[in-house]
Formats: structure tokens, C-alpha cells, sequence
């Protein structure tokens, strides 16, 4: 299906339109050749509704989580994720 439809087309295939952006891909309806407003699905629109809860919040409800589903990270769990190298290979004069 194509991406695209103008506001005529899309009033009369918006049954059509609706089943497609519900699995995945937004549509863009046009204005005489202009792109005026995109048409998406719920899960889309309330992933980029969501506010920004910043990295401590994000990090925490993290920890939240592993805790309340019994999940435990050790240090080992780390090993060999970081390059201990010295300037990790670059040279410095």
C-alpha cells in the first residue's frame, strides 16, 4: 500500500487506510501535492506521547524491575564489556 493518499482518497479507503497503519507504518495525507497530517497507529502515538522520564528515573524503575521479577546482575555479568587497554588503541605523540 502506498504511503501517501490525498484527503479525498483517504475519506473514501479510510477503513482500508486504518487496517494498515495498525501494523506498523504510518500514512501521510496530502493537500494539493502537500503533506498535511500523518495518520498512525495508537501504539506509535502514545510511544511518542510519552514523556521523557531522564536516565536516574529510567535507570531506577530498571533496577525496580530486576528486583520485583528476581532478577540478579553480578559484576561478572560485566566482564570483558569494557577495553581496558590503554588509549584502546590510539596513539598518542
Amino acid at each position: 500500500m502506498q504511503k501517501q493518499f490525498s484527503i479525498a482518497e483517504a475519506k473514501n479507503r479510510l477503513p482500508t487506510i486504518v487496517h494498515y497503519v495498525e501494523k506498523g507504518p504510518y500514512v501521510e495525507l496530502t493537500r494539493r501535492g502537500k503533506p498535511v497530517a500523518i495518520l498512525l497507529s495508537i501504539q506509535e502515538y502514545e510511544r511518542l506521547s510519552r514523556k521523557y522520564t531522564g536516565f536516574w528515573n529510567a535507570i531506577s524503575e530498571f533496577r525496580r524491575k530486576t528486583e520485583d521479577e528476581g532478577i540478579e546482575i553480578s559484576d561478572r555479568d560485566f566482564n570483558g564489556l569494557r577495553d581496558l587497554s590503554s588509549g584502546r588503541g590510539i596513539e598518542l605523540r
